[in-house]
């Protein structure tokens, strides 16, 4: 387990409330330091951990007010609100069909619980006429994320998809760039060899942590098999199969679905997908990254496209061994989509453009080029000046009051996350070399039924999607 990092590692530490809480002041939230109460949108939090901590910090001063906190085990909840409430009078509920139930005021829940947990509760609240805010990635399947859309455009909800770098003016910028042709045809894009999940190995039950109610287990479990309590599947579940398709960092679902977000925004393809896929090597557990020595020049590291690489920051966290292979998709325009970067190399929050007219980098509010005039570009916007989040969070509230969609809507997260279940499943089928055609239309494969077994799994009783 020690040689999985970092994002879960750092998650787990802060949902143990160890780390420095993390509080809202009361003036923050409202009052002349901040909107006034009938600006703000009444807000509740379901899945209490290191993720909606964060969510609580990146929030400050934006228009909305946490009246209801909810996870399906009751000290988790009960400590979040102890650690961030600072005496407002937040609700502890332990289940979300209650909260929804008698909190009447809520008008939009941040659902950040586990992946495989999260179409259940998001549909849930879409019923009860909740507008939501989904964590990435939104769904454990293809065929759960179409019927989160269908439930979003039934209901009439407004919904924003946590890829946060939509909302990033720099990144935007940056891929306008390529979506609008000013570097003329985008012929290949190359993109991080993400991790993908493990198979859990069966093992003897362990006490459960002390607290609540007696089958919170059970709901925690939701969809997937039940099995007995573990706390490496509790604690751990971003790393399993059933429970999430990759959510290490350097992970499939843990980063990919940012970094081939960011190849939808500039490609033009939000509402689309890849028409072929081929697996290039077989699927095997390795490094994530080759560790050569890296190039420089007068002590400044080059990247892939001959400029800084925008990755540095994140190599200390890349060091990761896992199931991965090359993976290679074709657009209908002819685009090529290389998942063949190494976690030592390049975005791993992005991805490289190499067009007719040069090369973009483009990572997580950092950008390169070459020539590198193209980003030094006076009306490019710069980096971002408050937490990355907050644009987001910003964008869903403004839309919350307008019913207009969001930046990431959840047809264009339903897409991205796509991308990233597909890598999954093609890395499952195994048939290396062979070109498995993908319609983006039916969300189907046309020439490989195996790989359509995986587009959905059998869910457990009592938590199948209401729509």
């Amino acid at each position: 387990m020690k040689r999985f990092c970092t994002r879960r590692r750092f998650l787990q530490v802060v949902g143990t409330g160890v780390a420095a809480p993390m509080v809202v002041p009361r003036q923050v939230l409202g009052g002349q330091a901040g909107p006034a109460a009938s600006e703000r949108v009444n807000v509740a939090i379901v899945g209490l951990g290191g993720r909606a901590r964060a969510i609580v910090q990146e929030a400050r001063g934006l228009p909305m007010q946490i009246v209801a906190v909810c996870d399906c085990y009751l000290p988790a909840a009960e400590q979040f609100a102890k650690d961030l409430s600072q005496g407002q009078p937040w609700k502890i509920y332990d289940d979300v069909r209650q909260m929804l139930d008698k909190e009447k005021g809520i008008e939009a829940v941040m659902v950040e619980t586990t992946t495989h947990a999260r179409a259940w509760v998001t549909v849930l609240c879409m019923q009860a006429g909740k507008d939501v805010y989904i964590e990435k990635p939104m769904s454990l399947t293809i065929e759960e994320g179409r019927r989160m859309v269908q439930a979003a455009r039934k209901y009439g909800r407004v919904t924003q998809v946590g890829t946060q770098q939509r909302s990033m003016p720099i990144n935007n910028w940056a891929s306008d760039l390529v979506k609008t042709g000013k570097l003329g045809k985008c012929l290949t894009v190359i993109a991080p060899n993400f991790i993908g999940p493990e198979r859990w190995k069966e093992q003897p039950e362990q006490p459960m942590p002390p607290g609540g109610r007696k089958n919170w287990w059970d709901q925690w479990t939701n969809q997937a098999v039940y099995r007995p309590y573990h706390p490496a599947l509790h604690r751990g579940w971003a790393q399993w199969w059933d429970y999430d398709g990759g959510g290490l960092c350097f992970g499939v679902t843990g980063w990919g679905t940012h970094s081939y977000d960011q190849v939808n925004r500039a490609l033009g393809t939000d509402d689309t997908g890849p028409v072929e896929i081929i697996l290039e090597e077989k699927c095997e557990v390795r490094d994530s990254g080759r560790f050569a020595p890296r190039q420089t020049v007068g002590g400044v590291v080059i990247g892939e496209t001959g400029d800084i690489d925008t990755g540095t920051d994140y190599h200390h966290m890349a060091k990761l061994r896992g199931p991965r292979a090359k993976v290679t998709m074709k657009f209908a325009t002819g685009t090529e989509l290389k998942l063949h970067l190494d976690g030592d190399r390049g975005p791993g929050l992005g991805a490289i453009f190499i067009c007719e007219q040069g090369k973009l980098e483009i990572n997580r509010n950092k950008l390169a080029s070459n020539p590198k005039d193209i980003v030094r570009s006076p009306d490019n916007p710069g980096p971002i000046t408050r937490p990355e989040t907050a644009y987001h969070i910003e964008n869903w509230l403004e839309c919350i009051k307008t019913r207009q969609r969001c930046t990431a809507d959840i047809e264009i997260g339903q897409r991205s996350t796509t991308l990233c279940h597909l890598v999954n499943i093609v890395r499952e089928v195994g048939r290396v070399g062979e070109v498995l055609r993908w319609d983006p239309v039916a969300e189907r494969f046309t020439n490989c039924e195996e790989a359509n077994k995986l587009l959905s799994r059998p869910r457990r009783a009592g938590y199948e999607l209401p729509i």
